[in-house]
């Protein structure tokens, strides 16, 4: 029986509370939030759990095997770091740290312990991500040709960072997983309306063999909208996550070149076939990754949103916040040396 220790009962703490107590292999031994209000609230919500206001002391606690921290990213290295020399597995809430320093150094001190760590990319555990893996996985779609994906709405505005580091971790984290590659480089614009924090921003990422993502996040719109278009030369995919039903549609839709004397005698003919909906779980994408950590830990078995993964969002949004503050200039990932940021990029 793993024992989960949860630091933070804001937005997200509930939902992450509320799955583990309901969750075979598994005890919640205590919830910590520095706020008095929140701590009313987990006492009326779950009486009989135990309720701190130190973290370090449910860090500490020989009772605890699993730190949940569900608090802001700039908090996000500090108690991971404690949770991990305290010799506690550690799930860590979206992004997972202020950098691509922070990161490696968790990485490192966990595999030295030998203690796995867990990215929150709940999104990946979805029904609909893990049918286009499937897709993509079987090459329905054949070779790749772009991702473009649209996460808007009108709010929440975030008074510690801007809409990238928001919302971009959503979508970075579904491109990684299901793409299967690393991007190259990554362009970035975007503006500041509100808050002194960019509300709405345009990330295009560039992949080998003329493959291209773009990521479109905006705080401002006044619809939500959250669809993702995947085309490939044999079949395209359409993934509206607002869908109640037929979430996922795959569309036998392509262009055939014909012709090989020269680009005025290529022939282009437009191909539109059938369009059918496969159908997807409708599983709690929480409770699915929560299971899988457990499983993880009691396996000894690396998640494959681990904290690597978790590095690759990391590295890709410090690129992205890098270029929104060039005003679009090409930042090229590098993948073999350490950020020299300190501290998150939130000024932009």
């Amino acid at each position: 029986m793993l024992k989960f220790g949860v630091i933070g009962y804001g937005y997200w703490g509930p939902n992450i509370v509320r799955n583990l107590r309901g969750l075979e292999g598994c005890q919640l031994v205590g919830i910590c939030d520095q706020s008095p209000a929140a701590r009313k609230k987990i006492q009326a919500a779950h009486p009989g759990v135990p309720v701190f206001s130190d973290s370090q002391e449910l860090i500490s606690s020989p009772d605890v095997d699993v730190i949940a921290v569900i608090t802001p990213v700039w908090t996000h290295y500090a108690l991971a770091k404690a949770a991990l020399e305290n010799g506690k597995h550690v799930f860590v809430e979206k992004p997972f740290t202020g950098n691509v320093a922070q990161a490696e150094e968790l990485i490192n001190l966990a595999e030295q312990k030998n203690l796995q760590i867990m990215v929150d990319h709940t999104f990946l555990f979805t029904g609909a991500v893990r049918k286009i893996r499937q897709l993509l996985t079987e090459g329905a779609l054949g070779k790749l040709y772009y991702y473009d994906s649209t996460r808007v709405n009108l709010g929440l505005f975030q008074h510690d960072c801007n809409v990238i580091w928001d919302l971009a971790p959503h979508d970075l984290s579904i491109m990684n997983y299901l793409l299967g590659k690393d991007a190259e480089a990554i362009v970035a614009t975007g503006q500041t309306h509100l808050n002194g924090h960019a509300d709405i921003a345009f990330i295009t990422a560039y992949f080998p063999d003329k493959m291209i993502a773009h990521i479109n996040v905006n705080w401002l719109s006044p619809v939500k909208i959250r669809t993702t278009l995947i085309g490939g030369e044999k079949k395209m995919v359409v993934w509206n996550d607002l869908e109640a039903d037929e979430k996922v549609k795959v569309y036998d839709k392509g262009v055939d070149v014909t012709g090989q004397e020269g680009v005025y005698n290529l022939l282009v003919s437009y191909r539109s076939g059938d369009m059918w909906a496969p159908h997807v779980e409708q599983l709690e994408a929480l409770r699915v990754e929560l299971a899988y950590f457990v499983e993880c830990i009691k396996k000894n078995e690396k998640p494959f949103n681990d904290g690597r993964a978790g590095l690759n969002v990391v590295r890709m949004l410090e690129a992205a916040n890098e270029s929104l503050t060039k005003r679009g200039s090409l930042v090229y990932l590098d993948r073999t040396s350490q950020s020299t940021s300190n501290v998150l990029p939130i000024a932009v």
